[in-house]
């Protein structure tokens, strides 16, 4: 799978998983519709975070130099300018 693909992938999950919130922050679900709302949203989380992490773990070996690690802050003010 590419690169592309996988940031598709993650942003349809997270697309998917704000409109489950939505649905249940709505109020209109019955109780059944809800649960099941629930649980699919939890597995959507997971695989979110779980690829999240992936992506976390990939910035920390690229960082690697030599056998030390290279720990550089986010700086977000890089991306608002």
């Amino acid at each position: 799978m590419s690169k592309d693909k996988k940031a598709v992938d993650f942003e349809q999950q997270l697309a998917s998983l704000e409109g489950l919130v939505n649905s249940l922050e709505s109020g209109e679900l019955s109780l059944e519709e809800s649960l099941k709302s629930f649980e699919q949203g939890i597995k959507v989380a997971r695989d979110c975070q779980a690829a999240l992490k992936s992506a976390e773990q990939k910035v920390e070996v690229l960082m690697r130099q030599g056998d030390e690690l290279v720990s550089q802050p986010f700086e977000d003010n890089e991306l608002s300018s």
